[in-house]
């Protein structure tokens, strides 16, 4: 039974919980187990916490058993990325610098999954202060994808990305500056929500660039993610970036219907140099909203040809401010990857970085004025299926291609944007998972959610996990 339990979704699980089918110790200890088990295999985490797990799901226990049931997520073992603060734990932000870093106070969405119930199961790996895309750790060791131990599982979230998929935890968080969320969740074969632009609060959460960086859900359906925002959503002072906007009921607005849905297609952009067997993928799972009421129509977004430049101005000139004392006074103590980051976000002038936040606002526009034709956009989450841990090119239809440049190419824009962007699983090509993207205007996270809940419903896994899961 303990098995059966950790394979299923939080919707799932939930009304177990809530009706003491299950108990929370009974699914946190089965979570911690199958954790232990794979972890020297997959190095999801960085930390397993049993002790404090296990007197967390005893104390939910006790609050269910006596009426106190606070919702979707009381009792369910979640691991979280390693760069959110734990009042007096350590949160290393897998680096080497910070290894001993100690915080004085929860993370605001820390704070607020704890009074949700939530059970805390662990740090998850990650990529160096979440600047970067392979989840090659230097200082702990690469994280695996469950779907084939050989590739990389997508970064900078690749601990959560992993864990989520291989059911070693229930659900998860990310943080995604460039497509940290996106990337991982679409590599994995999970949901991954990013959110829109101070939408969830990032006190608390270590930063890689000010400007771009966001934290959102990564769970095994849509309804679990859009359970898990209702958590972590609303307006926290502590944030400057923070947007006091109404929170929805996300879960009530899964319906699945897309009738009268009009879907954008940018195919200049979003559907250039990708994997044919990508693209066959996605563009089934937009014919599939098609066939059940929704119109096609392409759109124009001419500065989407400046985002990468963009993107990749503003990320390196923040976060080589964030670390530039660091860079300059332990710079051995950076891994290679992520060190020669911060040396290359020294080199750009102000003339650059403005320039940058001029097409920024020019990009927001386009979308704004692609929004007044149509509800969403889609498209491929990555243009490429993941190469193998420590490749630094990637195959695209045959031929060799940088990896970051390609992994970012499309997750990137919405960062810039901070509009909200989901992916989904929408199939596998050649036993990899590939990811459908749902971009949505500001604040609109229910109508993407919905969407992404309708691809979901045609069900393109067709049921399957990783062999590794059902090895065990």
């Amino acid at each position: 039974m303990s098995k059966e339990l950790i394979g299923k979704s939080v919707e799932e699980l939930a009304p177990l919980l809530q009706k003491r089918e299950a108990s929370s110790l009974e699914v946190t200890r089965a979570v911690l187990d199958h954790a232990e088990s794979l972890n020297p295999a997959i190095n999801a985490y960085l930390s397993i916490a049993r002790a404090t797990a296990e007197e967390a799901a005893k104390q939910a226990d006790e609050e269910i058993a006596a009426g106190h049931y606070r919702g979707m997520y009381h009792g369910v073992p979640m691991g979280i990325k390693d760069n959110l603060y734990f009042k007096n734990e350590i949160t290393t932000m897998a680096s080497r610098i910070h290894q001993n870093f100690v915080s004085d106070y929860d993370a605001t969405i820390i704070a607020r999954l704890r009074e949700a119930g939530v059970v805390f199961t662990g740090k998850l790996n990650m990529h160096e202060y979440a600047w970067g895309i392979t989840n090659n750790n230097p200082h702990y060791g690469a994280c695996r994808n469950p779907w084939n131990l050989a590739k990389i599982p997508g970064g900078s979230s690749g601990g959560s990305g992993a864990a989520v998929a291989a059911d070693m935890c229930m659900a998860s968080l990310g943080t995604d500056t460039a497509g940290s969320i996106r990337i991982p969740s679409s590599a994995c074969g999970i949901v991954g929500l990013k959110p829109t632009h101070g939408r969830v609060s990032k006190y608390g959460c270590f930063p890689l660039s000010w400007s771009l960086d966001h934290i959102g859900p990564m769970t095994k359906t849509v309804k679990d993610a859009a359970g898990l925002l209702e958590i972590i959503a609303g307006y926290d002072p502590n944030d400057p970036t923070s947007v006091n906007a109404p929170v929805a009921a996300y879960t009530d607005e899964l319906s699945g219907d897309v009738r009268n849905l009009v879907i954008g297609i940018n195919e200049e952009y979003f559907f250039k140099n990708v994997d044919a067997g990508v693209e066959l993928l996605v563009r089934a799972a937009i014919q599939s909203l098609a066939d059940q009421g929704a119109q096609v129509k392409e759109v124009s977004i001419p500065a989407l040809k400046y985002a990468e430049y963009a993107e990749m101005i503003t990320i390196l000139s923040e976060a080589a401010a964030i670390h530039h004392r660091n860079l300059l006074q332990r710079p051995d103590d950076f891994g290679s990857d992520i060190r020669l980051l911060f040396e290359l976000g020294e080199l750009p002038s102000a003339v650059d970085y403005l320039q940058a936040q001029q097409l920024r606002r020019q990009l927001k526009r386009d979308f704004q004025k692609a929004f007044e034709e149509v509800h969403v956009l889609l498209a491929p989450t990555l243009p490429i299926i993941v190469p193998a841990v420590g490749d630094h090119a990637c195959d695209l239809n045959g031929e060799k291609a940088d990896l970051i440049d390609n992994i970012i190419r499309f997750t990137g824009p919405s960062n810039l944007t901070g509009l909200p962007a989901l992916t989904v699983p929408c199939g596998l090509k050649d036993g990899m998972p590939v990811g459908l993207q749902i971009i949505g205007p500001a604040f609109q996270e229910g109508l993407v959610l919905n969407v992404g809940y309708a691809v979901e419903k045609t069900s393109p896994m067709k049921g399957k996990k990783p062999e590794l899961v059902g090895a065990m």
